[in-house]
């Protein structure tokens, strides 16, 4: 008896999956950039979905996608999928190097399901920034050359090739800078010695030490002292 109940719940268990898959339409991939204008279009989905645009309208084909869904929307009419709302995807994915929102869209009379994958790309709208505006460092005058002080990483919401990319200091007889590379979207700075310091000819030298990341957005410098 109990052989027999196990089998038959096995059989059930298959053939409703079966029947989920039959109403699920398969997935596509878009991709779209962060911060375009509302109505851009993202692509068609009747059309790469194979789907009769004549019928769209009667089968209420349309978006339901929970929290994407006002992200999106799809004109019944021609299965063109397109933005409908702000994206901003540090907001949505914050330093995640992909980012991607899921939205379903259905048809009825038959029930279809079309699964929707879309890619958010990044675009370089943060400039990179430290924490503080300016830094003091003190440094012995009977340092030696060759001798380096670690400087402040800056920040930058961006991703990718629009991260920071590199660092500049401004031009002095006594320092130059040093970068290390970590990854692709690390690299850090070091200040090194490379003239005597004398405290009685010079007490204070005021360089400018600025952030840059992959694109155009912007600049961001930091006094070091």
């Amino acid at each position: 008896m109990g052989f027999t109940f196990y089998c038959g719940y096995c059989w059930i268990q298959v053939l409703l999956l079966l029947c989920f898959w039959d109403l699920c339409s398969g997935q596509i991939v878009y991709s779209v950039s962060e911060e375009v204008n509302k109505g851009t279009v993202v692509g068609n989905i009747a059309k790469d979905f194979n789907l009769n645009i004549q019928e769209l309208e009667s089968r209420m084909f349309q978006i339901v996608s929970g929290a994407n869904e006002k992200y999106f929307a799809v004109n019944p009419r021609t299965g063109v999928l397109f933005v409908n709302d702000r994206i901003d995807r540090e907001e949505l994915c914050e330093s995640n190097v992909k980012c991607f929102l899921n939205v379903q869209a259905i048809a009825h009379n038959p029930l279809n399901v079309f699964r929707v994958e879309i890619e958010i790309l990044d675009k370089n709208d943060n400039a990179p920034c430290f924490l503080e505006k300016s830094l003091i460092l003190n440094i012995s005058e009977t340092s030696a050359v060759g001798e380096r002080f670690l400087l402040p990483v800056a920040e930058d919401a961006d991703v990718g090739s629009n991260a920071v990319k590199t660092y500049k200091l401004s031009p002095n007889e006594h320092f130059s800078l040093d970068l290390q590379r970590g990854g692709e979207q690390s690299v850090a700075a070091e200040l090194l010695l490379k003239k005597a310091l004398d405290r009685e000819k010079e007490a204070m030298i005021k360089m400018v030490f600025t952030a840059v990341d992959g694109g155009s957005y912007g600049l961001c410098p930091t006094l070091t002292r």
